[in-house]
Order: structure tokens, then C-alpha cells, then sequence
């Protein structure tokens, strides 16, 4: 799939007020892992994360993502009466129905012709919300386009912590729901506007994707638990960004180590890091590195490390920028941006 007339106009995001240590998590694990015999700090000693960001208690999540979404607009400087489609990508949702979508574009206002829906993808929804956007804008239905995600992992951490306190929760059990404590909350929100209307100078190039459902069942949350086979899941989700990589290269203009300087990749914890790397040859000093302080905060991991790269100073217009992720289910995309 490749663009000619997308553009980035802003990305803004919303952190999670309540900073949480993994030392913290550890400690009220800390009679659970005595118990079945497991090492004392398993958390950060394994996924490289320090702390993660929760918000307060009885925060919705359609309420962060509005808030990410104001800040989006402002920073665009587009009328929100020109936006004609806002995409809500996120995990977590309030309710059933109606959709996330429907509730930020309500509490933002947007005009009746804005469309509005969800789409899901695990953590490759922002990504495919940026190119089902794209798509509108470059066919010339709409000039511009909202993206916007908010995750909240508090309770479904909470809720694991106390299943593994349970007398008859074993080993196994901690090690399948060893993934949901690398959980994190934030909330992130991208302006996509049609090239010759836009007052930046980025540009969305194209992406390429590619699935691998044989192996869709190594991931399985819901809102109480998520219950993950790590080990398999990285094995599998490595070897089908392999491929991906490879579409890439024969699709997209310049998808190559040396044409690409910054790799914005969802971010898991350091193995999940490490391999990719390694599996791809990608340079882990071209990486803006979000797990250590935000842990996985699932498809809005991609645009809110774009987003940090960018305001740190780190991407600097006109350097060629790659989006890349792995979601369960299985999915991989990749993403060329000119910044």
C-alpha cells in the first residue's frame, strides 16, 4: 500500500498519572512467589521494566483518549469541523456498545458527517487505523482524519496479582500471566491530513502487512486476565516479521538499513526487543527505547514512542522513520514515514 498525499499533522498523547515501580509489584506478588518457589523479582529482571504508568481509580478510558485527542487538534491547528473520520483504536474499551469511537466523537463535538468506528488488531490497531485513514484521504472522500487510542492496565493487574495469591495457583499459572504485569496505561491521538493541506512536513509513505492466524491463540485476554504462551508467541511473531520485512523491502521506497534512521517499534519488554533486533539486524541505538518507564501499553506503544522520539528532539524532519509492530493474533505491519 503506498501514500502520496498523507500527512501527519500532529500526534499527542495523555500519560498516566500514577507512576507504578515493578519493584512495587513484586513486592505485594512477594507471598505468591515464595509459595511456588519462583525467583524473589522476576518482573524487571525480565522485561527490563522499571515502572509503568496507571491511571487514577474509576478513570474511563474513552475520557483519557478525548483528552489526547483535544490536544492532537490543538497542536494541528485543524477546525474539528473539517475532520471527516475519527478511528478509535484502542484495547480496552468502557463498554460493549456503543463504540469507543462513538464516545470520544461525542465528548470532542465533531460534526454529524464525521464518521466514526472502532477497529481492533490487538496492538497493530493504531497502525491499521493510520491506514484505513490514509486510504480516505488519498481516495479524496475526506481531508483529514483523527486516529486515537487509550489503553488502562490498573485493574487487569490488580485482578492477576490477586488470582496468583490463590493457595492453588501454580508455577504455570504465574508464567501464563506473566505478560499481563508488563502491562501500562496511556493514551495517544494523531491528526492525518491530506499533504497540501497540512502544516508539517510529514509524510506517510505506505506499510505492508502480513498474518500468520495459524498461530492465534497465544495471546487470550479479556478484561480480567491475559493469558499468554511468551515463549511461543516470540518465536512465531519474530519469524513472521522476517517475512514481513522482506514484503517491505520489495514494496516500500527505501526499506532498507541504510535509507531508515529511526526504528519506532511496539515495545514488550527487552527479549521481546533483543530478538527482534537481532532478527531483523536493526541497530538498537536507531531505537527509542518507552518499556523501561511505560511497559506495554499496547497499540499505543507505536505513535506515543514516535511522539517522545519527536519531542525530545531525536527525529528531525525529513529523516525517514519506520513504524513497526507485532500484534497477536497473528498480525505484523511496518510503516514508512518521512519525517
Amino acid at each position: 500500500m503506498i501514500f502520496r498525499h498523507v500527512a501527519i499533522d500532529s500526534v499527542a498523547y495523555e500519560l498516566a498519572p500514577r507512576r507504578v515501580s515493578s519493584s512495587h509489584l513484586e513486592e505485594k506478588l512477594n507471598g505468591a512467589l515464595v509459595r511456588m518457589r519462583l525467583p524473589p523479582k522476576p518482573i524487571e529482571l525480565l522485561t527490563g521494566i522499571n515502572e509503568r504508568g496507571f491511571w487514577e481509580p474509576g478513570t474511563r478510558v474513552h475520557e483519557v483518549a478525548t483528552l489526547a485527542a483535544r490536544k492532537a487538534i490543538a497542536q494541528s491547528g485543524v477546525d474539528p469541523s473539517r475532520i471527516g473520520l475519527l478511528v478509535n483504536t484502542s484495547v480496552c474499551k468502557d463498554y460493549l456498545e456503543p463504540s469507543m469511537a462513538a464516545l470520544v466523537h461525542g465528548d470532542l463535538g465533531l460534526p454529524p458527517t464525521c464518521r466514526n468506528l472502532d477497529v481492533a488488531n490487538a496492538c497493530l490497531g493504531f497502525i491499521n487505523g493510520i491506514e484505513l485513514a490514509g486510504q480516505l484521504i488519498e481516495a479524496g472522500v475526506i481531508e483529514h482524519a483523527l486516529v486515537v487510542d487509550g489503553e488502562s492496565a490498573g485493574e487487569i493487574v490488580d485482578s492477576t496479582i490477586k488470582r496468583l495469591h490463590d493457595p492453588h495457583s501454580t508455577p504455570q499459572d504465574f508464567w501464563d500471566n506473566f505478560a499481563t504485569l508488563t502491562l501500562g496505561s496511556a493514551a495517544v491521538a494523531m491528526v492525518l491530513s491530506r499533504a497540501d493541506l497540512a502544516r508539517t512536513s510529514h509524510r506517510v509513505n505506505g506499510s505492508v502487512a502480513m498474518a500468520d492466524t495459524a498461530n492465534n491463540r497465544l495471546c487470550l485476554g479479556t478484561p480480567e486476565r491475559m493469558v499468554t504462551d511468551s515463549t511461543r508467541l516470540l518465536k512465531a511473531g519474530v519469524a513472521l516479521a522476517r517475512k514481513t520485512w522482506s514484503s517491505a523491502a520489495e514494496t516500500l521506497p527505501n526499506w532498507s538499513h541504510g535509507n531508515i534512521q529511526h526504528f519506532v517499534l511496539h515495545q514488550v519488554g527487552k527479549a521481546h526487543f533483543a530478538a527482534l533486533c537481532q532478527a531483523l539486524e536493526i541497530e538498537p541505538t536507531r531505537c527509542h527505547l518507552t518499556y523501561p518507564n511505560f511497559g506495554n501499553v499496547g497499540p499505543a506503544a507505536v505513535p506515543l514512542t514516535l511522539a517522545l522520539a519527536a519531542d525530545s528532539g531525536r527525529i528531525r524532519p525529513g529523516e525517514h522513520v519506520a513504524l513497526m509492530g507485532i500484534g497477536s493474533g497473528l498480525n505484523v505491519a511496518m510503516m514508512s514515514v518521512t519525517w
